[in-house]
């Protein structure tokens, strides 16, 4: 079944990380912003390895063989450039011989103050039959990520479907749970509130930005 994993719903180390990427003042180092994305991605990428398929194995010790229960494979991981790449460095640090796919997708904001979403360009390996882990640092509205899942889902038939978020908003998670009920949900923190743009509120700012420098 779908799961809903909020992890800042337990206490652990892991919401120092979490309170580090919301203060304002600590967001200026951005090597730190950068990392405790990492550490946010490695503890969701623990919780998601639950989750997988195992087989035993027999690995040669010096002194014998021990029986290891390890992956039948590795999972494919995605994120959509560029606030995620941190992100998506986490998940890659545990899942370290796993393949990525890169999405290239961004809002066209309308006079109105609407937008739509174009996914300009999405470089994958083979996802047929494989678990597929998408990973986004910020899931405002749940627009992006439901559009370019849907495009993959329409091109492979792919085993599980994961989305892991650090920060995302209420209606985002519904939004998703409407239109990809297959996906299990992996989020650090759920805000209730967005702004009229569909910033999260408190949320943390400009996510990519912060890690890389401000846009033109």
């Amino acid at each position: 079944m779908p799961m809903l994993f909020i992890l800042n719903q337990t206490n652990t180390i892991c919401n120092q990380y979490l309170a580090e990427l919301r203060d304002a003042e600590v967001q200026t180092d951005r090597m730190r912003f950068r990392r405790n994305q990492e550490r946010i991605g490695e503890a969701l990428a623990y919780e998601i390895s639950k989750q997988l398929k195992y087989i035993n194995a027999e690995v040669q010790t010096p002194l014998g063989i021990a029986q290891v229960n390890v992956p039948v494979e590795q999972p494919v991981l995605g994120t959509i450039l560029r606030a995620g790449l941190p992100f998506h460095q986490g998940f890659m640090n545990v899942f370290d011989q796993a393949s990525s796919a890169f999405i290239t997708a961004h809002r066209k904001t309308k006079k109105n103050g609407s937008f739509v979403i174009d996914i300009e360009h999405i470089s994958s390996p083979d996802l047929e039959g494989k678990t597929f882990i998408l990973c986004d640092t910020m899931l405002a509205t749940g627009q992006s990520v439901v559009q370019v899942c849907k495009e993959i889902l329409a091109q492979y038939n792919i085993e599980a479907l994961h989305i892991a978020a650090v920060i995302a908003s209420t209606e985002g998670v519904e939004h998703l749970r409407a239109n990809l009920p297959m996906a299990s949900l992996w989020i650090g923190a759920v805000d209730e509130e967005m702004t009229t743009k569909s910033y999260i509120v408190p949320g943390l700012g400009d996510a990519g930005d912060l890690a890389f420098g401000e846009k033109l």
